[in-house]
């Protein structure tokens, strides 16, 4: 896995106005967790742009001033509207000790329900797993070449050396739906021979008493007959 370097600085004031002070001027507030401390500082917005805006992990190696770590970005907060990093938390980690990580995964195949008119849509960006760091990748391959319509693969289906994936087991990556308009077609397809079935007997009991109207016409005939 690829490791990005981010520069920062400690945090002498860690009240909200300060935190906001320094988003105003570009910067993000930090926190590192693990180790002896917590360690707050702040770093540039623009070198999270490698971590963050990314479809792959990374490991993060952290100088602030001058102490360096090793560390994985563990959460990032967003402004809900102008999507700016609010807030990000950093996890100090060591190759002798197992960390949970978020993986990207990328969909890899041709599925045969997509050939056939279906969609196939993405149910999960990435999977949570569990190992040491060397063994992490930068991102998870999702084989869907076996999808057919309503078919999905699910977190139980993945199987990784050394990884152990921590997401529920039934949960779907990535689904092959069928479109609206072929749901319709479909619905239509199989009502219209039950519709058939049903009118059958319908026209069938109309004969009988058309029968029936045409006895009663022909009997003021018989009785001039007998006159």
């Amino acid at each position: 896995m690829k490791t990005v370097e981010i520069i920062g600085y400690r945090r002498a004031n860690l009240g909200k106005s300060g935190s906001q002070k320094l988003r105003d001027e570009g910067l993000v507030p930090c926190v590192l967790y693990g180790g002896d401390e917590q360690i707050h500082f702040y770093s540039p917005m623009i070198l999270f742009r490698e971590v963050v805006y990314t479809n792959e992990a990374h490991f993060v190696h952290l100088n602030i001033e001058g102490e360096e770590s090793q560390a994985i970005l563990q959460e990032v907060q967003f402004h809900p509207v102008s999507e700016i990093i609010l807030h990000a938390d950093f996890l100090r980690i060591s190759e002798d000790r197992k960390v949970k990580m978020n993986i990207p995964i990328r969909l890899v195949g041709e599925a045969p329900g997509v050939s056939k008119g279906g969609a196939l849509v993405r149910k999960r960006a990435a999977l949570k797993v569990y190992g040491f760091p060397k063994d992490m990748p930068d991102h998870i391959d999702v084989d869907v070449s076996a999808l057919d319509f309503h078919h999905a693969v699910k977190v139980g289906d993945m199987k990784m050396d050394k990884l152990d994936f921590l997401d529920p087991k039934h949960a779907s990556i990535a689904v092959v739906e069928v479109p609206r308009a072929a749901k319709i077609l479909e619905e239509a397809a199989a009502a219209t021979p039950a519709e058939g079935a049903a009118a059958a007997p319908a026209a069938g009991a109309a004969a009988p008493a058309a029968g029936g109207e045409a006895k009663k016409a022909e009997a003021p005939k018989k009785e001039g007959g007998k006159k």
